[in-house]
């Protein structure tokens, strides 16, 4: 595959989708899986005593959603909502918990601010989402992309 072509759409392959977002997508998944799926399962496996709910509920996200990220690596459009709950969340955060600190002149030393370190990267989970792919599937619910027009007719 010659370079350029791995930054154009392709409609028969990938629904139309550009391969270096497939394998940008890829990358990601793999990340979540190396990364955050170790830590958070280390953390529920050896956890001693009763839980609180609430860190519960968190660890238990935290160890499902890249344990999920390995169905990704092999089809990485099929699970392109795992990469919409990642932004979600993640965006939702830095809003919510790190803005306010950074703003107050107090995230430098709290505990806040490794997390909102590692949340950084989130412009580049938003760079490799094909999001013209996800308007046509998850919003309008259109046919994919290499599908003929004539083929649309008769389905």
């Amino acid at each position: 595959m010659a370079i350029a072509n791995f930054f154009r759409a392709d409609p028969l392959r990938y629904e139309g989708v550009r391969p270096i977002n497939i394998w940008g997508l890829r990358l990601f998944y793999l990340l979540m899986l190396v990364f955050v799926a170790p830590s958070a399962w280390q953390v529920l496996l050896t956890h001693e005593g009763p839980w609180q709910p609430l860190p519960a509920v968190a660890w238990a996200v935290w160890a499902t959603y890249p344990a999920l990220a390995f169905f990704a690596l092999f089809h990485p459009l099929r699970w392109l909502p795992l990469m919409f709950f990642t932004i979600g969340y993640k965006s939702i955060w830095l809003v919510f918990v790190a803005l306010p600190l950074w703003q107050a002149g107090t995230m430098e030393g709290a505990s806040a601010q490794p997390i909102a370190n590692s949340f950084l990267a989130l412009p580049l989970l938003v760079l490799v989402v094909p999001w013209g792919y996800a308007w046509r599937t998850y919003v309008r619910g259109g046919r994919p992309a290499r599908e003929p027009i004539g083929q649309q007719a008769r389905s």
